[in-house]
């Protein structure tokens, strides 16, 4: 007796857990998506590595937690910052040197031969790389942003949702007593 009650509460914990878990996914994605792709949360960002030049303190595929930059933050020669280049794309590299009062930077990926091109302008600076990384998980993410990995992700919870109330509401029928209608 003891043991089912055990069950039943851990099953509820799971449950529970779940659904919270649902949740806040389903608001990260459609946050995501208001924000044309960029959900911050208390001042940082997830990030997608989509090439190796960081490697192989970033792999490719894995998520990355910046910290958003302010107007005062400083940077030196190790940081490693996100910044958005010329052509509108976010790059994830190391500074090597600093110029102008930390107005310019130059940054390498830790994995290329050579310094990058274009000397990173302060005001470019998206965040700071805060040494938060999780392996993989960016190939998930990718496929969140698809169209067909959005859908997917919606229904398939709200199936496994679904399915948790039948299974609910069958289990609390199977305990309703018939009355017993026999003529005497």
């Amino acid at each position: 007796m003891k043991g089912k009650v055990i069950l039943k509460w851990l099953g509820n914990c799971i449950s529970t857990m779940f659904i919270i878990l649902l949740v806040c996914a389903v608001f990260i994605v459609i946050a995501s998506r208001a924000a044309g792709g960029e959900t911050s949360l208390f001042g940082y960002q997830l990030k997608t590595v989509i090439s190796g030049s960081m490697e192989p303190e970033m792999q490719v595929g894995s998520v990355i937690l910046v910290k958003q930059t302010e107007g005062d933050d400083t940077f030196e020669s190790g940081d490693v910052i996100t910044f958005m280049t010329k052509d509108a794309i976010l790059v994830t590299h190391r500074i090597i040197g600093v110029e102008n009062d930390g107005q310019r930077f130059i940054t390498k990926g830790d994995n290329n031969n050579g310094p990058d091109v274009e000397p990173v302008l302060a005001h470019n600076i998206v965040g700071k790389y805060s040494g938060w990384t999780l392996p993989y998980v960016g190939y998930a993410f990718h496929y969140v942003h698809t169209k067909q990995g959005a859908i997917l992700f919606m229904f398939i919870p709200g199936l496994l949702f679904l399915g948790h109330a039948i299974i609910t509401i069958w289990r609390a029928l199977r305990f309703i007593e018939v009355p017993n209608l026999k003529e005497e």
